[in-house]
C-alpha cells in the first residue's frame, strides 16, 4: 500500500531581520505590535479538519501513468487501484448489475466504497487484526468457483487476461477479509436481539405475519348439469355423498381423480402450497376454519360445490411460531446490523481527512 505524506509548512513573513525577544529594543516602535495569534483556530483556512472532505481538480503531470484520485488520513488511493476495482468488478458481473455503466460512471460509484474500505482497513490497523495465509488460499478457492474456473493455474491466466496480478487479487482477498474480522468486531458482535423484542414484534406484526404464512389444501369440484334450483341441488347431494365416502375411508385423492372437474382432478385435487390471498377469499376462508386432515361440508361457489380437505397450514403457534420468531431475530439482528454499521462508518468518517482528487 502506498502513502503519501501530506507536508504542511507555515512562513512567517517579517518586514526585517529577526531579533530575539531578550534583546533591549532603542527607540519607540514604528507601529502597534502585532496581535497574539488565537489559540485552537488554523493557521490557514486551507488547513484540513478532521471530519473534513476536500474536493479538489485532479493534477496531471507529464511523464506519470498513474496518480493520486483520494487521500485518507494521508493514506493514498491511486487511479490504478480504481480502474483495477473496475475491473474486478466487471468480471464478476459480465451479465449482472451495472454491466452497460460507463468506466466513469463505475468511477463515481466505487472511489466512495474504496474510501469506506480504506477507513476499515485503517481501523483494522489499530484493533491489530491480521489474516493467515491458510485464510487467504481458502478465500481464493471461492473465487475461483466465481469465476468458474477449475484450478488455480485457471484462475491465474483468466485474472492476468483482465489485467490483474495474482498478487493483487491476494492483497484484495486478505484486505477484505481484515474488513470483514474488523466489522465482525465493532459492529455484529455489538449486536443483540432480545426475546422480549421479538414477543413485541409478533404482537405489532401478527396480521401482516399471518398474511405470509402458506397452506397447503386439496379439494373435489362438483359441476351441476345446469343453471336451475334442480342442477344445483343435484350437485350438492353429489358433493355430500362424495364427502361421506371419504369420511367413511375412502381415498380422497382417488375420490378426486374419479370425480373432481377441476383441472387438479388429475392430482388427486392438490392445490399446492399456497399463500395466504391466493384464492378466493371466501374459499381461503373456507379452508383456513379446518383443522389439518378436516373434511369440509360442500361449500358452493359460482364454479359449483367444493369439499377441500386441509393437508397443512402455517400459523403462529407450536413450531410455526418457532420459525417465525426465527425469522423475526433474523429481520431485527439484520437492521439493528444495518443502523450500527452505518454510525461506525459516520463515527472513523468524523475522525478521519478525506481529500478527493476526482
Amino acid at each position: 500500500m502506498r502513502r503519501a505524506f501530506r507536508v504542511v509548512a507555515f512562513a512567517l513573513a517579517l518586514g526585517g531581520c529577526a531579533v530575539p525577544s531578550w534583546m533591549p529594543v532603542i527607540g519607540k516602535p514604528k507601529g502597534p505590535p502585532p496581535p497574539a495569534p488565537v489559540a485552537g483556530k488554523p493557521l490557514s483556512p486551507d488547513m484540513p479538519m478532521p471530519g473534513d472532505v476536500r474536493v479538489r481538480p485532479p493534477e496531471h503531470e507529464e511523464g506519470v501513468s498513474d496518480r493520486v484520485v483520494a487521500v485518507v488520513n494521508n493514506d493514498a488511493i491511486t487511479l490504478s487501484e480504481l480502474q483495477e476495482s473496475i475491473v474486478a468488478y466487471r468480471a464478476e458481473n459480465r451479465q449482472g448489475r451495472g454491466a452497460g455503466l460507463s468506466d466513469d460512471e463505475l468511477a463515481k460509484q466505487f472511489l466512495p466504497k474504496l474510501i469506506n474500505n480504506r477507513l476499515q482497513l485503517q481501523e483494522a490497523d489499530r484493533e491489530k487484526i491480521t489474516v493467515e495465509d491458510q485464510e487467504v488460499s481458502e478465500e481464493l478457492l471461492e473465487r475461483i468457483k466465481i469465476y468458474n474456473t477449475k484450478t488455480l493455474e485457471e484462475f491465474e491466466k483468466l485474472v492476468r487476461e483482465q489485467g490483474i496480478t495474482m498478487e493483487s487479487i491476494k492483497k484484495r482477498v486478505r484486505e477484505g477479509l481484515r474488513v470483514q474480522k474488523v466489522v465482525r468486531r465493532k459492529v455484529a458482535l455489538r449486536v443483540s436481539v432480545t426475546d422480549t423484542e421479538i414477543v413485541q414484534y409478533v404482537e405489532e406484526n401478527r396480521q401482516k405475519l399471518e398474511t405470509g404464512l402458506s397452506y397447503h389444501a386439496r379439494h373435489i369440484l362438483v359441476v351441476p348439469d345446469g343453471d336451475n334450483d334442480a342442477a344445483w341441488e343435484g350437485a350438492r347431494i353429489k358433493a355430500d355423498m362424495l364427502r361421506e365416502q371419504i369420511l367413511a375411508g375412502g381415498d380422497f385423492v382417488a375420490v378426486a381423480q374419479q370425480n373432481s372437474k377441476d383441472a387438479s382432478a388429475k392430482d388427486g385435487g392438490d392445490l399446492g402450497t399456497l399463500k395466504r390471498g391466493e384464492l378466493a377469499q371466501d374459499i381461503e376462508t373456507e379452508i383456513l376454519r379446518l383443522e389439518p386432515g378436516q373434511i369440509s361440508r360442500p361449500y358452493r361457489s359460482s364454479l359449483g360445490y367444493h369439499v377441500f380437505r386441509l393437508e397443512s397450514k402455517d400459523s403462529l403457534e407450536g413450531d410455526g411460531l418457532v420459525r417465525v420468531k426465527q425469522q423475526i431475530r433474523e429481520i431485527l439482528f439484520r437492521q439493528k446490523y444495518e443502523a450500527r454499521l452505518e454510525a461506525w462508518l459516520k463515527e472513523i468518517k468524523q475522525r478521519a481527512i478525506i481529500e478527493v482528487r476526482m
